[in-house]
């Protein structure tokens, strides 16, 4: 069992009806592509090539900051607010698709990319599916 989900487990309230499977998924998605967008951005800095990569760099640092945004607002749920959550996840959803968009351009070329393109997509797509249990 993951430390996210031992953490969820042991919250004292009820989570409100969430999809805690969902939740989870959604939690680590976005911790694993924060991590993947800083060292792909720290790669990117590390090519010979990286004047052609500064979007690339711009674009997973502002990705990495959002997903350990969204994992931090995800992990609370004293006070919850519906609206909120789905605010960020929609905004991070959107972020990971530019970031994973971004990458691809330089998969191709660069393995660190296609690696971030990939958790970018993973992520887009939990927290899509977190926005879709919200009802």
């Amino acid at each position: 069992m993951s430390t996210v989900s031992q953490m969820l487990d042991a919250y004292p309230k009820d989570l409100g009806g969430i999809n805690e499977v969902s939740l989870v998924a959604c939690i680590e998605a976005c911790q694993s592509c924060s991590q993947s967008c800083s060292a792909c951005a720290d790669s990117c800095l590390s090519e010979d090539s990286v004047s052609d990569l500064t979007r690339c760099v711009r674009t997973n640092l502002d990705c990495a900051d959002l997903c350990e945004v969204t994992a931090r607002v995800l992990s609370r749920h004293t006070g919850y607010d519906a609206k909120i959550t789905r605010s960020v996840l929609e905004t991070c959803a959107a972020m990971c698709k530019a970031c994973g968009d971004e990458c691809t351009k330089h998969a191709g070329h660069h393995e660190h990319c296609r690696v971030c393109a990939d958790a970018c997509r993973r992520c887009e797509q939990a927290c899509r599916e977190l926005i879709g249990s919200l009802g």
